[in-house]
């Protein structure tokens, strides 16, 4: 009979002490919004149950190889604070990414493929001769020596440029992406911690953007009762605020954001845990928060379609698997013709893919 068996965890030999700390200091870091105190006083209480530290390395050594590692740096108010430094961000947001989509790598700049012919990395079936400009990194060999056999002949055999041939390649294009985040009472409601793996899901994906994708453009909205821009070091630290889910405000303002992009290529990624609970009409607020109100769901489902017609897909991770929630996401996704991923808060990493586009679901 097939099963597991549990073993003690046993520490790989070749980490250090401080490489240890360090992966748990950084999850910390996400869980107190960015707070280093906090943080470093949390892992103090860990090492004091789990024995983390070792008597030759205390949290005094790790403390100070964050400083002059650059992680972290002295707030200069003379009452001994620390805050945390771009390098520290950088950490972050990598560590998300191999968190949640793997260990991906840079790659070349403007790899969205396309149906179109032109410049690219992907070949496709067909050749062309060899014009000035092309990349002979795409010669084709085969092509090239044949056509140099029955020009020439095998006696005075000689390539010329008249012979050569290279592959056609995909046009890769770029992107321009808005990335909303919901930072709604909901995300922390019932005591259920949902504001943190939204924020380790919006590093990765911004990680993944800007590395795998340099030349797309990224903007990040966050939204509640309204919605407003942030940059993209301002994740670690996002708190959820006394605010309803006004789904509505923040596709409009990223729909506002796309308009003034001039690349045709255009999408949304929706960050929440699927439930808009809050319209804005005129000046006043149209507020329910019992279950899903059918104005306020109208709202959302119509701009999920204009979005349709604008070309400009959306892209949901749900954070929740509440049934009557994850049925609304599954229109609104449909309605848009785009994607949705759904996940538990503990299964993090293992995403359920929608596909509507392609009429697919996978993990």
């Amino acid at each position: 009979m097939l099963g597991f068996r549990f073993s003690d965890y046993k520490p790989d030999p070749n980490q250090s002490t401080f490489d240890r700390l360090f992966k748990i200091f950084q999850e910390l870091m996400l869980y107190t919004s960015g707070n280093v105190a906090e943080a470093l006083s949390w892992l103090t209480e860990l090492d004091k149950e789990y024995k983390l530290t070792t008597p030759d390395y205390g949290m005094g050594d790790f403390i100070r190889d964050l400083e002059e590692q650059g992680y972290i740096r002295r707030d200069g108010d003379g009452q001994g604070g620390m805050g945390p430094t771009s390098k520290l961000e950088i950490s972050l947001r990598q560590k998300s990414l191999d968190d949640i989509f793997g260990d991906l790598k840079k790659a070349k700049s403007g790899k969205h493929n396309t149906g179109f012919v032109g410049r690219g990395d992907e070949f496709t079936s067909d050749v062309k001769p060899y014009e000035f400009g092309d990349s002979l990194d795409h010669l084709a060999v085969t092509n090239s020596l044949r056509n140099a056999y029955i020009n020439h002949g095998i006696d005075e055999f000689r390539l010329t440029q008249d012979d050569l041939e290279v592959h056609e390649t995909y046009y890769q294009s770029q992107m321009s992406s808005v990335l909303m985040i919901d930072i709604s009472h909901s995300m922390i409601l019932y005591g259920e911690d949902r504001i943190t793996p939204a924020k380790k899901v919006a590093l990765a994906l911004a990680e993944f953007i800007q590395t795998r994708f340099p030349k797309d453009t990224l903007d990040i909205i966050v939204f509640g009762d309204d919605a407003w821009p942030i940059e993209l070091k301002d994740i670690p630290y996002l708190q959820v605020g006394p605010y309803h889910t006004n789904t509505v405000a923040g596709m409009e303002l990223a729909m506002d954001i796309l308009k003034r992009r001039r690349n045709p290529n255009k999408q949304i990624f929706m960050i929440t845990d699927g439930k808009p609970t809050c319209i804005k009409v005129g000046k006043r607020y149209y507020k329910n928060s019992f279950g899903l109100d059918r104005k306020i769901v109208n709202r959302c489902l119509n701009l999920s379609l204009r979005c349709k017609k604008l070309d400009i897909p959306i892209t949901t991770f749900m954070i929740a698997r509440d049934p009557y929630l994850v049925r609304f996401v599954e229109a609104f996704t449909q309605a848009n013709n785009g994607k949705a991923y759904y996940s538990s808060l503990h299964g993090l990493g293992s995403f359920v893919l929608e596909n509507y586009q392609k009429r697919k679901r996978k993990k």
